[in-house]
């Protein structure tokens, strides 16, 4: 098992950026895909990116598309979500989650195949 742990999420004005980490508890972090969701109050989860194990795969919901940028660290167990012209739509509690896949270039989008999460971080984008 591993425990994913957000970090770098705070308040930051609208065009402003930031810099989420997601951190695995073991050294075998690197054999997971891994996913970024968020939650606003009131709404549903939602998709925001995904990168397999290698880092070779991505992928971005549509409302983030541009803007941010997933990659990871492997030596240092770590993904980031580098998140850029942030809108204050974008403010919510951000998640990691992760999922064993070691050898396969498989990512998920949806928030049921991942097995593993972190208690989040927020985010507040003020205008």
């Amino acid at each position: 098992q591993v425990q994913p742990v957000e970090s770098g999420g705070g308040l930051v004005l609208a065009g402003g950026s930031l810099t989420l980490s997601c951190t695995g508890s073991r050294r075998t972090f690197n054999n997971y895909a891994v996913g970024w969701f968020r939650q606003a109050p009131g709404k549903e989860r939602e998709f925001v990116s995904a990168i397999n194990w290698s880092g070779g795969s991505r992928y971005y919901g549509d409302s983030v598309m541009g803007r941010f940028t997933t990659s990871r660290d492997n030596a240092e167990n770590t993904v980031h979500l580098q998140m850029n012209s942030l809108k204050p739509e974008d403010t919510a509690v951000y998640y990691c989650a992760a999922k064993y896949t070691l050898g396969s270039s498989i990512y998920y989008v949806t928030a049921r195949e991942y097995d593993y999460w972190g208690r989040g971080t927020q985010v507040t984008v003020s205008s």
